[in-house]
């Protein structure tokens, strides 16, 4: 029979013996898109310009809708406690309340797996359906 020694518990953020820890709010910025990016039916949302979706933006050299590219977000961290605001898109045919609870459920998870920080709150506004996405460019 072996005994498995428990890892020490790690630091915590905000003041503890050994100091103090903070976490900037575009540090959870980051780390909030890329979780929300990593489910699959949920992407970049399409471009807003006084309140107005751009949809088909792209040729006036704006960011067009993309299930690849990163969402819109922003976080603000308040001690211990981070509210999250997500702007995305959603594949088409796919259920918006799924993929909406999808990427709810993956940022608070990966926040707190990688931050310690608890979600208290996630946002999203879904802001285009992507029904045709272009085909990857040709090889020559």
């Amino acid at each position: 029979m072996t005994a498995t020694a428990a890892a020490p518990p790690l630091p915590s953020v905000g003041r503890n013996e050994l100091g103090a820890i903070t976490i900037d709010d575009s540090v959870v910025t980051k780390i909030a898109s890329r979780a929300a990016a990593e489910v699959p039916d949920a992407g970049a949302a399409v471009p807003r310009v006084l309140g107005k979706s751009l949809a088909g933006a792209s040729p006036l050299g704006l960011r067009a809708t993309s299930l690849t590219d990163l969402p819109k977000t922003t976080a603000h961290v308040d001690g211990s406690v981070v509210l999250v605001d997500l702007s995305i898109s959603v594949r088409w045919p796919c259920s918006v309340p799924a993929v909406t609870q999808a990427v709810r459920e993956r940022v608070r998870d990966r926040v707190a797996e990688l931050t310690g920080l608890h979600v208290a709150e996630v946002t999203i506004e879904v802001t285009d359906l992507v029904t045709h996405l272009a085909p990857p460019p040709r090889v020559h």
